[in-house]
């Protein structure tokens, strides 16, 4: 089972080329073992992974030099493949969350006919693209990439080899809430949830030193990347729908449909808001500094 996390006495070479290769092992059985009912969750759980292993790249990227952007970018276009499917069970997850909150709202207007659009374009969408064949060289692909993992040129131990990349993301992620405020594009957010899940996962590697601060700190990252998340996904929903609106419904649905959606961001961005102003609110090389201490009390246990 991959454990995402430090552990004691495991030095950090060690642990961030155990993390990576757990994690692209997993991402392998999910992607060799998916059946078509279950294809959704494992494609989810893969792309999850993936996820976790450009992670703990971003946290090593100053020691692995040119190494870094030839691994990224590898995981980087695995990730892609992988949303192409991603997004179509996610958009229908998003619209049955925003018709279940906004039922009130919605009168007589079921949404019915949108729901089976969405679910006519998915199995369309899958039909295509010969998904079987591609979810097969993604596995592949990931199986070249697990035995490189282990000849990453880490050597730097300590705190100190971790440090730069904490303090980078989290600036990182500063810079992109301010720029999603300033210009409230859906982009400008896309970007925002991708720095704010960096650092999610690079918190989550020091579990098992996390104090009570440090854990409501994650929950707080936890809840602002869902938030994010789902803000775009309800875009992706937004603009599939009005790309063809007579595909998905009758006028009067598709107007009720648009409205709750501009609900649902108003509600997702304020509360996105909320949680930024709290996660962000320190200084990076001080919270740095914050973490350095923990790990020196948990390494002397």
């Amino acid at each position: 089972m991959a454990e995402y996390r430090f552990k004691p006495g495991e030095t950090v070479p060690d642990a961030i080329k155990r993390i990576a290769g757990e994690e692209v092992d997993l991402a392998i059985r999910q992607l060799d073992g998916q059946a078509a009912a279950k294809r959704d969750e494992a494609i989810h759980e893969a792309r999850k992974s993936v996820k976790k292993i450009r992670g703990v790249l971003r946290l090593v990227q100053p020691e692995m030099g040119e190494i870094f952007a030839l691994e990224n970018a590898l995981f980087r276009d695995i990730g892609r493949h992988l949303s192409q499917f991603r997004d179509a069970g996610a958009v229908v997850e998003t619209f049955d969350t925003l018709r279940k909150k906004y039922r009130a709202d919605l009168n007589s207007h079921s949404l019915a006919a949108v729901r089976r659009g969405l679910m006519a374009r998915k199995a369309q969408a899958e039909k295509q693209s010969n998904i079987a064949e591609v979810l097969k060289n993604m596995s592949a692909a990931l199986g070249r990439a697990a035995s490189r993992v282990k000849t990453w040129p880490l050597s730097k131990d300590g705190f100190a080899a971790l440090a730069p990349g904490f303090e980078d993301t989290l600036r990182r992620g500063q810079k992109a809430m301010s720029r999603a405020r300033k210009r409230p594009r859906p982009e400008n957010y896309h970007d925002w949830r991708k720095r704010v899940k960096e650092h999610w996962y690079h918190v989550r590697l020091l579990e098992n030193l996390w104090d009570h601060r440090l854990t409501q700190y994650e929950k707080h990252l936890k809840d602002l990347e869902e938030d994010l998340g789902e803000d775009h996904n309800l875009v992706v929903l937004h603009d599939k729908v009005l790309a063809e609106p007579k595909f998905y419904g009758k006028p009067p649905e598709i107007r009720a449909f648009a409205d709750i959606v501009g609900k649902y961001h108003d509600k997702l961005r304020e509360d996105a808001s909320s949680l930024g102003d709290e996660i962000y609110s320190e200084k990076p090389a001080r919270f740095t500094r914050r973490l350095k201490r923990l790990w020196d009390v948990w390494q002397s246990k």
